[in-house]
């Protein structure tokens, strides 16, 4: 049986019972004894009330069924009654209402973590409405912002962590404190307990620049402290045994060493007070070789009076010290050119060394072999003379072009002394060319050529050129 089939038997059963109702209402009627006219005013009394129930429950049923049109939006499926399409739209609110509490659970746990991200790195919160249901694309992006700020927080903190080692190193280095209240907060205090702000990593930087800036200025100091303590040293001829002992104590702290130096350089100024003219005798020796270092003339040397000076005060040490600290300043800011100096002047020296051996008649009893590689040696010598000179004559040009003045050796320009000594070579090499052409000259008229007799006069001539030759 179908459906329709039910729904007439429905109708029928409706119409029989509302036939007996009435046939029942006419029996009282006519019992009780109303009249016909009355009782057909009651029939339609029945009729109207019948009709204005069924009436009203028909504008019920339309209500519903207007209020299920506009619940499910007038959409309407294929094979679907109004009523199902409403259970399927319900079940699909009931999985969007679980979906909501998911999604409004995700963005209260996100914002949880985003404010205490917020809180490590000092940043701004993520632009979103707390109180409205997300997207699945704004939780995907809230998301990706927490994973950035974890990843953020990662480096900032191993960050934070590797300055504070290096701060906490070099504090003790140099036997320093926290200070201030941002001090102690970043060395002091527990790591997680730090703000990881930009601020805060900045100005941690700027600690950890004045403290590396502060250990090398102590170190710069301590080097300068110790050279001077060196010197005095020499000066002074302080046992070893005495200098091994304070470097003992040098090898601490980067403050305890410098209060050790400063301590040992006081005890050695004091020292050398008491001292003065054995310090001043040995500063003048170091005063000479700095001199032969920077090819200083004789007369530039004798224009530091006090060199020659009797009287040994502190005055006299004193202008000693500052000429040393002078000649040793020139000596570093011009070694390149004085080293190429003393270069080209042991090549010179070798190379005239070679040249008077090659005009040394006894070398030919050389069976060494040596004859062969002392000439190559020469020649080598005299190729490579000319083009050291002309490499040092271009440092020198600049040299001179950048400091406005003349690079001066033995007290004449460079450049001069080097055409002088070769031209006092040049001298020297006729002058003994000469010799041997007149030493030659006066040996060959005085062999004979030929076997002369006895008693056979010698010509005049001959007299004249062995009288010249003696001469």
């Amino acid at each position: 049986m179908n459906v329709c089939h039910f729904s007439e038997i429905h109708a029928a059963e409706s119409v029989a019972c509302l036939d007996k109702a009435l046939g029942e209402l006419k029996d009282i009627w006519e019992e009780i004894g109303i009249p016909e006219d009355q009782r057909l005013q009651r029939t339609d009394a029945v009729h109207m009330h019948i009709k204005n129930l069924l009436d009203m429950m028909i504008a019920e049923e339309e209500g519903l069924k207007k209020r299920l049109l506009i619940s499910i939006e007038c959409q309407e499926e294929d094979g679907l009654t109004m009523l199902q399409l409403e259970k399927d739209l319900r079940t699909q609110v009931k999985m969007m209402l679980k979906e909501k509490s998911a999604r409004q659970s995700e963005l209260k746990s996100l914002i949880q973590q985003d404010q205490d991200l917020c809180d490590i790195l000092c940043d701004d919160l993520f632009p979103i409405h707390h109180e409205r249901v997300p997207s699945q694309q704004q939780l995907q992006n809230y998301r990706q912002h927490i994973k950035t700020c974890n990843q953020e927080r990662e480096r900032r903190h191993a960050e934070f962590v590797g300055m504070k080692r290096q701060i906490t190193v070099l504090m003790e280095d140099l036997e320093q404190h926290p200070d201030t209240s941002f001090e102690k907060d970043a060395v002091c205090e527990d790591e997680d307990a730090f703000c990881l702000s930009v601020e805060n990593l900045s100005a941690l930087k700027v600690l950890l620049h004045q403290l590396e800036s502060r250990k090398a200025e102590s170190g710069a100091l301590c080097v300068s402290i110790r050279g001077r303590i060196e010197e005095l040293w020499e000066m002074l001829q302080v046992p070893e045994e005495e200098r091994e002992s304070l470097m003992q104590n040098t090898r601490t702290s980067t403050k305890s060493r410098l209060n050790t130096l400063q301590v040992e350089l006081q005890r050695l100024e004091e020292l050398k007070k008491k001292n003065i003219e054995r310090v001043i005798h040995t500063i003048r020796s170091e005063i000479v070789k700095f001199w032969e270092k920077c090819y200083y003339s004789p007369e530039h040397r004798q224009a530091f009076t006090p060199y020659h000076s009797d009287d040994l005060d502190e005055e006299v040490l004193r202008e000693h010290e500052l000429e040393l600290e002078r000649l040793k300043q020139d000596y570093a800011e011009h070694i390149e050119l004085y080293d190429a100096v003393s270069i080209w002047s042991s090549n010179w020296t070798l190379y005239q060394e070679l040249e008077k051996k090659a005009t040394d008649p006894s070398r030919f009893n050389n069976r060494g072999g040596n004859l062969l590689k002392e000439e190559k040696q020469r020649v080598d010598m005299q190729k490579s003379l000319p083009k050291l000179e002309k490499s040092m004559k271009a440092q020198i040009d600049q040299w001179e072009a950048a400091h406005c003045k003349e690079f001066r050796v033995n007290g004449q320009p460079f450049l001069q002394y080097v055409e002088d000594q070769w031209n006092q070579h040049r001298m020297e090499k006729e002058r003994e060319k000469q010799e041997r052409e007149d030493l030659l000259f006066g040996t060959t008229i005085r062999t004979p050529t030929k076997r002369r007799l006895a008693g056979t006069p010698t010509p005049g001539k001959t007299r004249k050129v062995l009288t010249a030759y003696v001469y």
